[in-house]
């Protein structure tokens, strides 16, 4: 059986694919099934007609995507001194006032980070 045009006659040439998760996947292919379309066909024609609802997600500016990639690598080195001072005190080599202290350190510090970065934009 050949395979059919589009539009424009020159046939379907690229496919285009996409994951889902389980359960957005069974009602995909029910809505597939209860539409008497093969995949493709339904695909295109909820994309190219436009029967589809896209909400776009707000573009991030310069200075946000700066500073998330700042964020991202102070939260490691966070996530690293944190892991050390919980070695330290749990083989008794950190007295547990320092350890009270340095955890509330980390704490503040997450605080100021992410109310710094809800400001931007």
């Amino acid at each position: 059986m050949p395979r059919k045009k589009g539009n424009d006659g020159a046939g379907l040439g690229k496919p285009i694919a996409f994951r889902l998760s389980e359960a957005d996947r069974a009602a995909y292919l029910e809505k597939v099934t209860l539409s008497g379309l093969t995949q493709s066909e339904f695909f295109r024609q909820a994309v190219l007609t436009n029967r589809t609802r896209v909400i776009a997600r707000p573009v991030d500016s310069v200075e946000r995507r700066r500073l998330l990639y700042i964020f991202n690598r102070t939260s490691q080195n966070l996530n690293q001194i944190a892991r050390r001072a919980n070695s330290d005190h749990t083989s008794g080599t950190l007295s547990e006032a320092t350890y009270e202290q340095l955890l509330n350190q980390i704490q503040m510090i997450s605080r100021y980070l992410k109310a710094t970065l809800a400001k931007v934009d």
